[in-house]
C-alpha cells in the first residue's frame, strides 16, 4: 500500500482532497451544488477532445472549464442561474458525446473521465497537479473574506463595496480550476462527492467559517485516504468508497445537528 508505485497515488489524492475540501466549503455555503456537479461533467469533453487531438488532457480540461465559466456567467445575466448552468451542461455534454464517438477507446475513455484513474498517476502528472492546486487554494485564500461575505449576504457585500458579480465569476473560476485539476485523478463524478459531502458535514459540525474550512479539508483527506486503504485491502473500486464515505460524513453531520438541537431543547425545558 505504501510501495513506490503507490507514492504518486497518495500525493495526487491528497492534493485533490485538500483542494476539494477547501473549495467545497464555498460550494456549500453558496448553495451552488448544481454548478459543482455541472462543471466537472461539462469539462470532461475537453479531455476527450485533447485525447482525440493527441495532446495533454489537462489542456482540454482547462479550455472547457473556461468555456463553462464563460457560458454560465453570460447566460445567467439574462436568466436564472440554474437554467444557465443546465444549458451549458447539456451543450458541453453533447460535444463530449461527439468527441468520444470519434475515438476507438470509447468505453475506456468514458470510464476514466467519469471515475478517474487514481491508481494510474504518472510522475509527469504530479507537477501540473501541484501547481494548479497551489494556485487554486492561493486564490481562494486571497479572496476568502469578500467571497464569504458575498456568499452569505449579497446586499451586505454590495454595501461594503464587494461586487457580487465579480465574486460569482471568481467563484466559478476557482471551481473550474479545482475541477480541471481533480478530474483526471478522481473523475467528474467523484470530485463532486468530495466537494459536497465533507463540506456539508463540516458546516453541520460548526458555524465558524475558518474552522469549517479546515474541518472540511480534514474530512475530505480522511475520506480519500480511507478509500485508498480500503480499496487496496478489499480490491474494490476506489470510487465506491469515495462516494459512500463522503455520503456517510454528511449523514453524521446531520445526526450531529439533530442531536445538538435536541439537547438544546431539553436544556431549555429543564431551565423552565
Amino acid at each position: 500500500m505504501f510501495s513506490t508505485f503507490m507514492l504518486n497515488t497518495w500525493i495526487a489524492a491528497t492534493l485533490v482532497a485538500a483542494v476539494a475540501g477547501y473549495v467545497g466549503f464555498f460550494v456549500v455555503i453558496r448553495g451552488s451544488s448544481f454548478a459543482a456537479h455541472a462543471l466537472p461533467l461539462g469539462t470532461f469533453p475537453g479531455a476527450a477532445a485533447a485525447s482525440l487531438l493527441g495532446v495533454n488532457p489537462l489542456y482540454g480540461l482547462m479550455v472547457f472549464a473556461a468555456l463553462g465559466v464563460f457560458g454560465i456567467n453570460q447566460l445567467s445575466r439574462r436568466g436564472r442561474h440554474e437554467v444557465a448552468t443546465a444549458l451549458c451542461l447539456v451543450t458541453l455534454l453533447g460535444l463530449g458525446a461527439l468527441f468520444l464517438s470519434m475515438t476507438s477507446e470509447y468505453s475506456q475513455e468514458v470510464f476514466a473521465l467519469l471515475f478517474g484513474e487514481v491508481l494510474g498517476i504518472s510522475t509527469s502528472q504530479l507537477v501540473p497537479t501541484v501547481l494548479i492546486s497551489a494556485f487554486t487554494v492561493g486564490i481562494a485564500a486571497l479572496l476568502f473574506r469578500p467571497l464569504l461575505l458575498a456568499s452569505v449576504s449579497a446586499e451586505l457585500a454590495q454595501a461594503r463595496g464587494v461586487s457580487s458579480r465579480r465574486m460569482e465569476v471568481s467563484f466559478l473560476c476557482i471551481l473550474a480550476l479545482a475541477t480541471a485539476m481533480a478530474l483526471p485523478i478522481v473523475g467528474a463524478l467523484l470530485v463532486f462527492s468530495l466537494m459536497i459531502g465533507p463540506a456539508a458535514a463540516a458546516r453541520a459540525f460548526t458555524d465558524r467559517p475558518i474552522l469549517a474550512v479546515n474541518l472540511s479539508v480534514i474530512i475530505s483527506l480522511v475520506v480519500v485516504w480511507s478509500s485508498i486503504a480500503l480499496s487496496y485491502v478489499l480490491n474494490w473500486p476506489i470510487g465506491f468508497f469515495v462516494g459512500t464515505l463522503a455520503a456517510m460524513t454528511y449523514v453524521l453531520g446531520r445526526l450531529w445537528t439533530i442531536t445538538r438541537r435536541h439537547g438544546l431543547r431539553l436544556s431549555t425545558v429543564a431551565r423552565i
